[in-house]
């Protein structure tokens, strides 16, 4: 048994909760501040990767939630003052319903991003360039490695 590699194991679980902890509560906060919970903001994130519009079957698929649960969600930021998308008939799939970014949805979901990448860039910008660039690579690396070799 190798102690070396138990104990780098051991110490990277540790960082890797570290990180998720302390990034669910950076974005708890800047979801507060734009009023979304976190669904909301995902289906907005995902509109906007998106140019703006997609199926709201695709979004359920994408969240791995039912179409049902999609459609009360959607029907909420709809319903929002002012509303945060618009649900209208696929032009070319009768049965589909598409899901259409709105100005305001659009400001909410940047404000949360502007937020958050604020504080990286506050934070990448203690360090050298070289390091920077070493942690983006070596983040890449553990990435590529473990979808390879653990396929979602």
């Amino acid at each position: 048994m190798d102690e070396n590699l138990d104990r780098d194991v051991a110490e990277l679980w540790s960082l890797l909760f570290d990180i998720v902890s302390d990034g669910e509560k950076r974005l708890a906060s800047h979801f507060d501040a734009q009023q979304l919970t976190p669904p909301q903001f995902y289906v907005l994130k995902t509109l906007s990767e998106n140019q703006g519009e997609c199926r709201i079957g695709d979004i359920a698929r994408d969240h791995h939630l039912t179409n049902a649960t999609m459609t009360g969600l959607v029907k909420r930021l709809e319903a929002m003052d002012p509303p945060l998308v618009r649900r209208r008939r696929s032009a070319t799939d009768g049965r589909s319903v598409d899901v259409i970014l709105t100005d305001e949805g659009s400001r909410r979901f940047v404000g949360v991003q502007r937020g958050l990448m604020d504080q990286l860039r506050a934070v990448f910008g203690l360090l050298p360039d070289k390091e920077r660039r070493d942690i983006i690579a070596k983040v890449r690396l553990y990435f590529a490695i473990f979808s390879q070799q653990f396929p979602a």
